[in-house]
């Protein structure tokens, strides 16, 4: 809640992001009003939605789908009233798990995680679901801390781990190597610090999220 709370203002966003990181987060936030276009007539995936800090960038009308999932209820409450606050009244708020996606295959045009990878215990396997609801030349676009950005921030990532936070956080290297594996190409990871800005699109001709052999 407090980071939640942190990022929704930019200007502490962008001065926490330095201090913690030391990363500058302006893309994170350019990223986030690009979407008053990008969401145009399209199915959205917003996962984990969090308090809804991707709302500040949606259109008040349109044409477009857009649902909003997170496992925490406490979450889940922040992001209704935010979007109450910014007027946004057609969002499907869904409480789930990342890794059990609740819809089928092909079901959106664009799916955002931002800063939520690292909270995931296993950041392949919801990769792999996110990958899985994207329609084939689908797109992905994320924000992740990873580890790899200098000893003082593996060091405050090893505190928020033992803390319970975050949970599997990886590098640069392997988050490429996730999206890859999750059926996922034209991938782009940016690491600035200890954040890695990340795009990638549902490879064409492959249904199943990268998982076609038996499991």
């Amino acid at each position: 809640m407090a980071y939640d709370a942190g990022a929704e203002r930019e200007r502490i966003g962008m001065a926490g992001g330095r201090l913690l990181w030391g990363a500058d987060l302006r893309p994170f936030y350019r990223g986030i009003e690009e979407l008053r276009t990008l969401v145009d007539g399209g199915r959205v995936l917003d996962v984990p939605c969090g308090g809804g800090i991707a709302f500040r960038g949606l259109p008040q009308e349109g044409s477009y789908r857009y649902v909003a999932l997170d496992l925490s209820p406490v979450m889940m409450g922040r992001a209704r009233a935010n979007a109450a606050r910014h007027g946004l009244r057609d969002i499907v708020f869904l409480r789930g798990d990342v890794t059990a996606l609740p819809h089928p295959a092909g079901s959106f045009d664009l799916c955002l995680s931002y800063f939520g990878l690292h909270c995931f215990p296993d950041p392949p396997a919801a990769l792999a679901e996110m990958a899985r609801v994207l329609r084939p030349g689908g797109r992905l676009r994320g924000t992740s801390v990873v580890r790899g950005g200098g000893r003082r921030q593996d060091a405050i990532i090893s505190l928020f781990r033992r803390a319970g936070p975050f949970a599997t956080v990886g590098t640069a290297g392997e988050l490429s190597s996730w999206l890859s594996a999750a059926g996922l190409d034209d991938v782009d990871v940016d690491r600035d610090g200890a954040v890695a800005f990340f795009s990638a699109r549902r490879a064409c001709g492959n249904l199943d999220g990268g998982r076609s052999q038996p499991r």
